[in-house]
């Protein structure tokens, strides 16, 4: 596996595997309109692609193929962490993680899906407080976690 910074050029793929990932990792925890709501058919990738330049963003390419991407703000502030379903449970979370925690070299929150949650549980992140969120219309559920800096 391949950890590197993301390039423009990954974010089709990007926009793919978190689509593909919601609508089948996600499936467990949430209804198909919340996953419908929260990663559309048609999404805006030049939006996309803009809120990944304001960020440090890492992607993880496994035999030329996109296994996953995940980025985090200035302040520590990690937003999205998706690994392709095919790639669940092979350390690919756990590299990206790792490197961007390394970056963020303080404080780091996240809001956790209802599927995520555990994950970051192990990594010793502390859940703050439930989360509701509106999406098209739709309300989700997430957790607002931190990992405390020592």
């Amino acid at each position: 596996m391949i950890i590197r910074e993301y390039t423009d050029a990954d974010c089709r793929a990007a926009a793919e595997l978190f689509f593909d990932t919601v609508h089948t990792v996600n499936a467990a925890d949430y209804t198909p309109e919340q996953l419908l709501a929260w990663a559309p058919r048609n999404m805006d990738t030049e939006a996309w692609a803009a809120s990944f330049r304001d960020r440090f963003c890492l992607v993880a390419v496994e035999d030329g193929c996109l296994a996953g991407f995940a980025d985090i703000a200035a302040d520590g502030y990690l937003d999205r962490l998706y690994v392709a379903a095919s790639c669940q449970r092979r350390g690919v979370a756990t590299a990206l993680c790792d490197r961007l925690e390394r970056a963020a070299g303080g404080r780091v929150y996240t809001f956790a899906s209802v599927t995520a949650r555990p994950f970051f549980e192990k990594r010793g992140y502390v859940t703050l407080r439930p989360n509701e969120v509106i999406r098209r219309g739709v309300t989700l559920t997430n957790f607002l976690m931190e990992k405390p800096c020592f």
